[in-house]
Parts: structure tokens; sequence; C-alpha cells
């Protein structure tokens, strides 16, 4: 669990988001989110930490199949109005997600993992559900504007005072205690203080600009690969060569003997 956001916080937060300032960042992170994220029509992508549904709305009319997570009731109720029926809404918290293992091919995780007591409880389940990549988003310890919005959280009551903030490593070191040494890209998305963004648009859309450790909001794609073990156990059984099957000089074809399914001992290789 951790802080969940009440109608005064979920107000405050659509309200940002609704001004000049924010739309503009807005419309940076979301352009690095998409470059990350590599959707494919037809695709289940589970949205875990929905919160007012503006990222799913973003991705409404894009062929996937939408579904997302929030613990918030005052989140959840501006999400409904937002979206679309289609969207599925599922209350329910990051740590203990009720989706089966590999429920969905993406996952994202906006603005979520900085509000919860055990992020990597949230990170490994967001792991478990999904079956090619998962994109976190996340505010950067050492962004320009990181500075300002701790402020606010120290001089009045806003949702900032219970943030955390992470830097990419930070961030990159929990999904590899996790995973191991799975492909990651992350990149950082708005650099200049938000005034200035418009003037600086062309540079914050750029590729090469945005892989710098000092934007506002950390975004990362983690894939998902799946390591095969094999299991170093000695053969206990005589091959038996074919005749006649592959020409000289090739690869040759060796089979068990017909009666080693139903006589194989314990613990020997499948048949």
């Amino acid at each position: 669990m951790g802080f969940v956001f009440d109608h005064r916080s979920a107000r405050h937060y659509d309200e940002w988001y609704q001004g000049r300032l924010g739309r503009e960042a807005l419309s940076l992170e979301r352009s690095l989110i998409h470059r990350l994220l590599e959707a494919r029509p037809g695709e289940r992508l589970l949205d875990i930490g929905c919160g007012t549904g503006l990222h799913l709305s973003w991705l409404q009319g894009t062929g996937l199949l939408l579904t997302g997570l929030e613990p918030s009731s005052a989140m959840m109720e501006k999400a409904r109005l937002r979206l679309h029926p289609g969207v599925d809404l599922v209350p329910g918290w990051a740590e203990h997600l009720p989706f089966s293992d590999n429920e969905f091919d993406l996952s994202m995780m906006i603005n979520t993992l900085e509000f919860l007591d055990d992020p990597e409880d949230a990170l490994a389940e967001a792991f478990r559900v999904t079956r090619r990549r998962v994109v976190l988003g996340v505010l950067n310890r050492y962004g320009l504007t990181s500075m300002h919005r701790r402020l606010q959280g120290w001089l009045g009551d806003t949702f900032y005072r219970h943030a955390r903030f992470f830097s990419v490593w930070e961030l990159k070191k929990m999904v590899q205690k996790i995973l191991g040494p799975n492909p990651i890209r992350w990149g950082t998305a708005p650099l200049f203080p938000l005034p200035f963004l418009q003037m600086a648009r062309i540079l914050e859309g750029q590729t090469f600009f945005q892989h710098n450790p000092c934007g506002r909001l950390i975004v990362m794609s983690v894939d998902m690969c799946y390591r095969m073990i094999a299991a170093k156990e000695p053969l206990t059984v005589p091959l038996r060569q074919t005749q006649g099957q592959f020409p000289q000089g090739t690869l040759k074809a060796f089979f068990l003997p017909p009666s080693w399914n139903e006589n194989k001992p314990p613990g020997a290789l499948p048949g």
C-alpha cells in the first residue's frame, strides 16, 4: 500500500495537467512513453495506478485492449467519466495485482511507484502479469523541477509530500534486482524548466536530447526475457541410431528405445 489520493488530491492532479504548463509537459512525456512502449494494435495493456485515466484516454482508439487498475475511488470516479465504456477499470493495489501470470502483453506504471510503501513488490507484480514489455514513469530525483516539487510538499499539504523521487540508476538497480540483466532503455522529459518548454520544444523532442539523467520524468522500458536453465542429469538408457534417413556426412538422428516411456526411471529425462 501507500498514499491513496483523495478527492482534493485527484482534483489538483487533473487541474495541473489541464493548465498550459501541464499540457506542454504531458505532450513531451507522452511522446517519450509512446517511443519506448512500441505498442501494437490488438495487444492487451494494463495501466497500473491509472489515476484519473489521463494516459488511458490518450491510448483509446489505438487498437489496444485497455485495462486500468487504481486503488483510489476518487481517481476512479474521474477515470470513469473520462474513458470510453470499452476500457476495463479494476479497483486494486499495485503490490497485489488480481491478474494471472502473463495476462497482458504490455504494462505501464506512470507516477505510481513514487507513492508506494514497497515499490519492489509492485515491480515484481508488474513483471509477473506482463508478457512482452513494462514501461515505468517516475519523478526524477535529479530533475531540474524536483526541488520545486519537494518544496511544495514541505510547505503545503500536497501529494508531493508523500512522493518518493527516484534516479535513473536507482530505478535500474531495482529492476535488475528482480529480473537480472534484462534489456532496458530509458529517457527523461522534459529537461528545461516548465516556463521555457514551448521555446525548447524542438530540442526536447529529440531522442538524443532525451537520453539525459536530469529530465522531470524518467521513462524506462523493460523487456521481458525468459531464460531457460538446462538440468545436467546423466542419460540412464542407451541410444539407438536410425538407419537410412540421413545421407552420408550429415547429422544422424538418435531415438530412445520404444520401451523408454513405459520403464523410465524416476528423475530421468522426459520421453
